[in-house]
């Protein structure tokens, strides 16, 4: 089974990062050394409050449960201040390693300091954790974030054949996650489509009932002009699309709008299904947290494990684009 997760990880960094030395796999599948000893992992999460965050910790636990180790979780809430409290709290109940998911890429450096400062190590979950300021971070185990939105942007350019107007929701301002995915989108549809133009632009905060809020307002501004919403979460597109159904809205040649979401939470699935959305693309929370996890442990094994990366190396999990023709 161990053997089957170094597998996945070599997948899905393509190549580009690093591979699990065969002594090491081989302490994993013998196993217990970590159990006996009380290892913890803390997981702070910037929240519960969405689906894929949800997946991460449950693969989280799923690993933890399996390789005998002390997980324990934090929800920030969305909230900056307190994941910072959140994650001073992991530390003094002495976690023995930390993974971080952070609410803000550089306003959680502090913390991670503190972390650092403690010697417990630090692993950056879905988002990046900004290293220009001294923050000391293991490794990044991601999405491609970039290509995420590079795929939305090839998609929106297919469907719309090149030309139209669209309304890009980004999620939490600050969040890698959220910077990554618009920098691809909108780099890529500048080469692929240079005749779509980004009609709105705003903050929805990664959140459903936002993005609700946010799409009703540029329905109002924009009325008769929208031909498709590209949304940086699926939480933002449904919220989006709720605001499109409830106004009756479509594109100005009366062909319903085009909705593209990330992530293939099961809403969305549910909307690409019925034809009421377009796409999404498709990440693996429940993977990276169960290779947050393995990092966690590998670690605790032998110290020099990933000294041969550097500070906040990337460590990429596959994405894929899903539409009614491909949904598994």
């Amino acid at each position: 089974m161990v053997l089957e997760r170094t597998r996945r990880w070599r997948f899905a960094s393509r190549g580009r990062a690093w591979r699990w030395p065969l002594a090491l796999v081989a302490a994993l599948v013998l196993g217990g050394a970590v159990a006996q000893s009380g290892f913890t992992v803390g997981l702070s999460l910037s929240t519960l409050n969405n689906p894929f965050f949800v997946d991460v910790r449950d693969g989280a636990q799923q690993e933890a449960q399996l390789l005998g180790i002390k997980l324990v979780v934090t929800d920030a809430q969305n909230d900056l201040n307190k994941q910072i409290s959140d994650i001073e709290d992991l530390i003094q109940q002495g976690v023995n390693v930390l993974l971080v998911n952070a609410t803000d890429s550089a306003g959680v450096v502090p913390a991670v300091k503190q972390a650092n400062a403690a010697g417990i190590p630090v692993f950056a979950i879905d988002r990046a954790i900004d290293t220009s300021s001294g923050a000391n971070v293991v490794a990044q185990i991601a999405s491609d974030n970039v290509f995420g939105g590079k795929l939305q942007a090839r998609r929106l350019a297919q469907v719309l054949g090149g030309s139209g107007n669209v309304v890009e929701l980004e999620g939490i301002p600050g969040a890698s996650a959220a910077i990554d995915r618009k920098s691809g989108f909108e780099s890529e549809l500048k080469t692929v489509a240079p005749g779509i133009t980004i009609l709105a632009d705003q903050p929805a905060g990664f959140d459903q009932a936002q993005g609700l809020d946010v799409m009703q307002n540029i329905l109002q501004a924009q009325q008769g002009k929208i031909d498709a919403v590209v949304a940086a979460n699926d939480s933002m597109a449904v919220g989006a699309l709720q605001a499109i159904q409830q106004a009756g809205a479509t594109r100005p040649n009366g062909q319903p709008i085009v909705v593209i979401g990330f992530d293939a939470i099961d809403q969305a699935l549910a909307q690409i299904r019925a034809g009421t959305m377009d796409a999404t693309v498709a990440q693996q929370p429940k993977l990276m947290g169960r290779l947050g996890v393995d990092a966690a442990y590998m670690l605790s094994l032998d110290s020099l494990i990933f000294s041969t990366l550097g500070n906040g190396q990337f460590m990429p999990v596959e994405v894929q684009l899903l539409t009614k023709d491909n949904l598994p």
